[in-house]
């Protein structure tokens, strides 16, 4: 019998904030089973495996920076919008590392079809709308964007900007003026 109280929605909460205390690598199902005082066999009637829950932490990690992005970007069009959603992904980062990090989590292409993943995409073209860009140049520059924003967040997260001038706030702030301008004057393919 199920231990009350557990369930896969509660067990996928408790893992994402273990993931933001000790690191999202560092979330086991032994884990969870010792926060919740429980054998590891008491959780496989809420979660397949540590697989399944890794997964379970991403797909909430995502829908959950799509909710702050949509809400960031709602009725903002060009630069602000841009930096919305830039400032969106850092922040959650920041606040939310271990989760940050299942956001990157590899899932199988149907699960990756069926989640927020997808809203982060349309939300990026939404923007990129608003500097006139077509296809395949779009999603070159939603790739971009994308590199952008995490490779920043992580180096950050990792202390790679820590130990030099100027502070790193000057820096993103610096990022987003130039993703501006190129966005503003794209590069016509040769």
């Amino acid at each position: 019998m199920a231990r009350a109280g557990l369930t896969a929605e509660r067990l996928t909460r408790a893992g994402a904030e273990l993931a933001d205390e000790v690191g999202f690598d560092r979330v086991t199902l032994s884990a969870l089973a010792r926060l919740f005082e429980v054998k590891v066999a008491s959780l496989y009637s809420h979660v397949t495996n540590s697989h399944d829950l890794k997964t379970r932490i991403a797909l909430l990690a995502l829908q959950e920076l799509a909710d702050r992005a949509a809400d960031a970007v709602a009725g903002r069009a060009g630069k602000d919008a841009l930096v919305a959603l830039g400032n969106v992904y850092r922040d959650y980062a920041r606040e939310h590392p271990g989760r940050y990090a299942a956001m990157h989590f590899r899932l199988d292409r149907e699960t990756a079809i069926a989640s927020a993943g997808v809203r982060h995409s349309a939300m990026t073209r939404a923007i990129l709308r608003g500097y006139d860009l077509m296809e395949p140049d779009q999603t070159h520059a939603v790739r971009l964007l994308g590199s952008v924003f995490h490779g920043f967040a992580t180096l950050e997260l990792e202390g790679g900007f820590s130990n030099s001038s100027p502070d790193s706030q000057e820096s993103w702030t610096r990022s987003l003026d130039a993703l501006d301008a190129l966005l503003r004057t794209w590069p016509a393919p040769e």
